[in-house]
């Protein structure tokens, strides 16, 4: 992790190179803006504009800390109006940049994503990997045996556990339990009553951590040619063909969220699959294909955990709440935006 003086002047240094043009650069560390204190404040000229930069640069840009920046950046456009404010990380993924740009905010990360629009100034890039994953300290949270514990608690996040309920229900042995929700007390996210049972106190930080790091490419993808147009009567061919397989399935992603929130289109089906996908395509008839072509495309869970707390859709399974999101939430253009209206409209947290 880079300590706080040495990422604000790599901050500085990437600010230097998106604007080359800039005249009389001033940069000012710890600066006084009202009641608070900006990471860095930057001015220059661009041809006779005049532009204030405040910065707010965070270790993590996992959407946690970028939403408590949100709120910092806010207060900071209240007392500087003619200023725009900007977060800075190491890395800001796509979840953290939507949420950044829905409230008019710019970004800027040492990975080489960036976006920032103002009135003469226009620049966004995207799409850059994070050049640092693994100084992200809550790895061990979401290893594949440790997420079951995770997933069990985020799909019933209301519910008090007792920890053997709790390892009985992911799967998982009561000492890996047990490591589990000390670390979720370690970082505040769950909390003991006096009987001793454990609840979440703060479901939505634990489902963006989780979300954000990770991605439904986890799984291995097989994909196959479709030959006719998505229905829900080929989802239920699908669903049949597994089922006489005995291999258990579990929509997710676009299709997924359709049986959640019909959608006026469906592009794809992906579809969660236990054991060898041929058996079930064979029949169904299907030829395979190269994903970006092919419309049908089975995932063979990296952890069979993605099975817990299956939803029940006119008797077609799909995924869990929190697990079609954090599916959602990397997937796409639209799978940010699409996760965060799960989670409004359905999720409670």
């Amino acid at each position: 992790m880079l300590k706080s003086a040495e990422m604000r002047r790599q901050v500085a240094q990437r600010l230097r190179e998106l604007l080359p043009r800039a005249k009389g650069w001033e940069e000012t560390f710890d600066a006084r803006i009202g009641a608070q204190t900006a990471d860095l404040l930057v001015k220059f000229r661009l041809g006779e504009h005049e532009q204030i930069l405040v910065v707010q640069v965070t270790s993590l840009g996992q959407p946690r800390q970028i939403r408590a920046a949100v709120t910092r950046l806010a207060e900071a456009r209240r007392e500087m109006p003619a200023a725009y404010p900007m977060a800075a990380a190491v890395y800001i993924g796509p979840q953290s940049a939507r949420i950044l740009k829905d409230n008019n905010l710019g970004f800027v990360d040492l990975s080489g994503n960036c976006y920032l629009s103002l009135e003469h100034i226009h620049i966004e890039k995207e799409g850059k990997r994070n050049v640092r994953p693994s100084t992200r300290p809550l790895r061990s949270l979401f290893a594949p045996r440790a997420t079951r514990v995770v997933r069990v608690l985020l799909a019933d996040a209301g519910r008090a556990w007792r920890l053997e309920e709790l390892g009985k229900a992911a799967a998982v042995s009561l000492g890996h339990s047990h490591n589990v929700v000390r670390r979720l007390e370690d970082l505040r996210w769950a909390e003991r009553d006096d009987d001793q049972r454990i609840r979440l106190s703060k479901p939505a930080a634990l489902l963006e951590a989780w979300s954000d790091s990770y991605t439904y490419r986890l799984n291995d993808l097989t994909s196959y040619f479709v030959p006719e147009r998505f229905t829900r009567r080929l989802m239920g061919d699908i669903a049949r063909a597994a089922q006489a397989e005995n291999h258990r399935y579990a929509f997710t992603l676009n299709a997924g969220l359709s049986l959640v929130a019909p959608q006026p289109r469906l592009p794809a089906v992906h579809c969660y699959l236990e054991g060898d996908p041929a058996p079930v395509a064979a029949a169904l008839g299907l030829r395979p294909g190269a994903e970006v072509d092919a419309a049908l495309h089975f995932l063979m869970p990296y952890d069979v955990g993605v099975f817990y707390g299956l939803l029940d859709k006119g008797g077609l399974k799909v995924v869990c709440l929190p697990q079609l999101y954090a599916d959602l939430a990397h997937h796409e253009r639209r799978g940010p935006a699409q996760a965060e209206h799960l989670r409004r409209e359905a999720m409670g947290y």
